[in-house]
């Protein structure tokens, strides 16, 4: 039988999804900026601090996957095979993600109305910036982490550099590929093979560390 602890945590997450679908849809329809968090909270049947106690910004129910995508990332470093190297395993997770159809990397109709959206905000276009800087953060701690390294490892802050900005670039290539021919498997074609160019590069320049 559920403990009410376990029902609670269900209603709560169950929340914060009604939330975070009726926001993303409205900014879809109408943009970012124009929709308010009054607005959203009456269309999900909640009240405006309900609203702010599952995401304390606005921005926060745009980006409502964020939280995720780290713990793919660091869930990946901590628990890689020893025989793997980091840069390897995260290598292996861009393949992993697109063979599971994960929404992180889909190239479809819908990416293409969210990344609108983005660049139709300054609130969106500066959130994403913070983001990958985070994730570059994020990253260089789990490199740390999974090697044993000396915390500041400058070898781990540059991997975790070159990592993000293989992946930035893979994005913007599948995103393009798809805008080209609205054929999915040709983006994630493009997706992997700059992951795969990226991975090999980072390899070469970060020979004798322990990431590679």
């Amino acid at each position: 039988m559920s403990m009410p602890g376990d029902r609670r945590s269900r209603k709560r997450l169950e929340t914060r999804r009604i939330i975070s679908t009726v926001a993303t849809r409205l900014f879809l329809a109408r943009g970012f900026e124009q929709v308010t968090v009054d607005e959203i909270a009456a269309a999900a049947g909640v009240g405006r601090m309900t609203v702010f106690n599952h995401f304390p910004r606005k921005e926060e129910m745009f980006f409502d996957r964020d939280g995720e995508v780290r713990e793919t990332i660091r869930q990946a470093l901590k628990q890689r095979q020893t025989t793997v190297s980091p840069v390897e395993t995260l290598r292996l997770l861009a393949h992993s993600l697109v063979a599971q159809n994960s929404p992180f990397v889909e190239f479809s109709a819908d990416s293409q109305h969210f990344i609108g959206a983005i660049t139709g905000s300054e609130t969106l276009k500066a959130r994403v910036r913070q983001i990958r800087d985070e994730l570059t953060q994020l990253v260089t701690t789990s490199l740390i982490d999974c090697v044993n390294a000396p915390a500041h490892d400058p070898d781990a802050c540059l991997t975790a550099h070159l990592v993000l900005a293989t992946w930035s670039a893979a994005l913007a290539e599948g995103h393009r590929r798809w805008r080209d021919d609205q054929h999915r498997d040709n983006a994630r074609t493009a997706f992997l093979a700059i992951i795969d160019k990226g991975s090999r590069g980072i390899s070469a320049a970060m020979c004798g560390t322990p990431y590679v």
